[in-house]
């Protein structure tokens, strides 16, 4: 039987792992670490670093050429399911190629948490071998912003709304929500948005060593956000960013709103 274990990494900061995900990581037979390409070096730079502090000496880490996704796709939800389906099939080849009885204990380290905007475990589910699956959580994304700016997620009583740059452009501000968090936008998709009475809190390399911070105003900090996102990706090749929209003035009662004011801390790209 494989045990199976997805463990959340945190955002970046390799300090970001907690001791259960160390421990895990300590037992493992097999870490997988895919391979997203040259430009994205850096993801599987981190998953090496954190195996060499943490897996046991036994712990054979294999890394493999992640498939690729047909952006091109005309049916976008079946594009998904044929690109997880190739996931499945690369863990599936790996797993027996380096465990031939089909038991052990496998390990994958997830960005972030895999129970949030994360699709590893739909792809645990397509497996068709035998095996239990656990889940290690980890610092998410939502997290790593909201402790960077130093700001709550909520006002009192309020709602938040967690949601895509996808929905965010085709579906506009989610109905009920007072603050909205977005997730896997690669469009600056607020730009979407009529930004008067929005403020934004935004982070790219969101608890890494390049970690830009800005947050203001929609109508103020959103163009400096478009620039700093592009001279980002130009410089790395990638980016991974994050952020919270929030309305100055709340649909509900409670206040707890962030200071007003405009901070912005920018590493040099």
């Amino acid at each position: 039987m494989i045990e199976l274990t997805l463990i959340g990494i945190g955002t970046g900061n390799p300090d970001h792992l907690t001791l259960q995900a160390a421990a895990e990581i300590a037992g493992a037979d097999l870490i997988l670490i895919p391979l997203k390409g040259a430009d994205k070096q850096d993801l599987a730079g981190l998953r090496r670093d954190i195996c060499a502090r943490h897996a046991g000496p036994a712990t054979r880490i294999v890394e493999f050429d992640l498939p690729q996704r047909d952006d091109g796709a005309a049916d976008y939800r079946r594009g998904v399911d044929c690109w997880h389906d190739a996931i499945a099939a690369a863990w599936r080849a790996c797993i027996a190629a380096h465990l031939p009885r089909l038991s052990g204990r496998v390990a994958l380290l997830v960005w972030g948490d895999p129970s949030l905007y994360d699709s590893t475990l739909r792809i645990a589910g397509r497996l068709d071998l035998p095996l239990t699956c656990r889940v290690i959580p980890g610092i998410t994304a939502i997290q790593a912003l909201c402790a960077a700016h130093a700001i709550p997620l909520n006002r009192i009583g309020a709602p938040v709304q967690i949601t895509t740059g996808r929905r965010l452009r085709d579906h506009g501000w989610p109905e009920g929500a007072d603050t909205v968090v977005v997730m896997l936008d690669g469009a600056c998709s607020f730009r979407a948005l009529p930004p008067d009475g929005l403020r934004i809190w935004w982070g790219g390399f969101v608890g890494m060593a390049g970690q830009i911070l800005d947050h203001g105003p929609l109508t103020e900090a959103g163009p400096r956000i478009v620039r700093a996102r592009a001279r980002a990706r130009a410089a790395h090749g990638w980016i991974m960013d994050i952020y919270l929209l929030r309305r100055d003035q709340p649909i509900s009662g409670g206040g707890g709103g962030a200071a007003p004011g405009i901070r912005m801390n920018c590493d040099p790209a």
